[in-house]
């Protein structure tokens, strides 16, 4: 697998013309360029925002296949493993591609990293609407028209503010996708529930930890990220404050019934130590076990 440390290193490896800016190019794709009979596989030093409608082929981001039939855009982070795997296009299509060492200076240094996208699977791509995709083809042309404008002093802070409009759209336009979504978010909180109570009682018979949040991700085959703002959208708590509070509900039952003493009932939920569960009972329940144990019994 490549590991590209210079953007002309990839737009070789793409086929498409060198880059007029060593830290920072747009690609522009239509359908039909693609011969569709080419692998690609690499690691880089980029962020990479794409638009694509896939008509045949594969894209892999991690460990899991692009949905083609679904998604439009999608977001890469630097050092992640990206696969293409004989692309045909669908219709025409973009590639924008950001240095890491583009960016230092810029407002989006630091706002970059806030965007959870970039953490989410290939297959949780952004599905665009008709109107949003109009808005950020438009963003998309106006990045492309000064990209190969003679540089000036302003060429970088027009493009900045551009990638940082398209950015902020991006994160509306995914909490639409949550929001109209609610029969797929409605799913996949009943899963994470069911998961969560077959882990319950799975550590009744193994010695097994806590549920975490990736192990939660996988079998939901969803990236952890995007299981946490999924949630956080469907139920205003993260996927870990969820956990948390299913751990307490059990814990505030199993002390009710007054079989077993904190300690069994803590290793039970899968704590490593009493100390750590008493100390997050507190802090939800607002008692200790003990106390809660003694007021409810008494």
């Amino acid at each position: 697998m490549d590991h590209f440390k210079k953007i002309s290193e990839l737009h070789e490896a793409l086929g498409v013309n060198p880059p007029e800016h060593p830290l920072f190019s747009v690609a522009y794709g239509e359908r039909g360029t693609c011969d569709g009979n080419s692998i690609l596989e690499f690691s880089s030093e980029f962020y990479i925002i794409g638009f694509k409608k896939l008509k045949s082929g594969s894209m892999q981001y991690g460990k899991t296949k692009y949905d083609h039939d679904r998604g439009s855009m999608s977001f890469v982070k630097p050092d992640q493993k990206v696969a293409f795997k004989n692309i045909e296009l669908e219709e025409k299509g973009f590639l924008i591609i950001i240095h890491q060492d583009f960016l230092p200076g810029t407002i989006l240094y630091h706002e970059i990293k806030k965007y959870g996208y970039f953490d989410y699977e290939v297959n949780e791509a952004l599905h665009l609407s008709p109107a949003e995709e109009e808005i950020i083809w438009n963003l998309y042309f106006s990045i492309d028209k000064e990209y190969h404008n003679n540089t000036d002093e302003l060429s970088k802070a027009i493009i900045v503010s551009h990638l940082d409009a398209m950015l902020k759209y991006a994160q509306r336009f995914y909490k639409r996708q949550f929001i109209n979504r609610t029969q797929l978010s409605g799913s996949t909180v009943t899963k994470f529930n069911e998961l969560l109570a077959a882990n319950f009682e799975e550590r009744k018979t193994k010695e097994i930890g806590l549920p975490t949040v990736s192990q939660m991700a996988e079998k939901l085959h969803i990236s952890p990220r995007y299981l946490t703002d999924l949630l956080k959208e469907e139920t205003g708590k993260t996927t870990l404050e969820l956990i948390h509070l299913f751990l307490i509900a059990k814990a505030k039952n199993l002390l009710a019934e007054g079989e077993l003493n904190i300690s069994e009932i803590s290793h039970l939920l899968g704590f490593e130590n009493t100390t750590y569960f008493s100390r997050l009972f507190k802090k939800e329940v607002g008692k200790s076990p003990t106390q809660f144990k003694d007021h409810f019994l008494n």
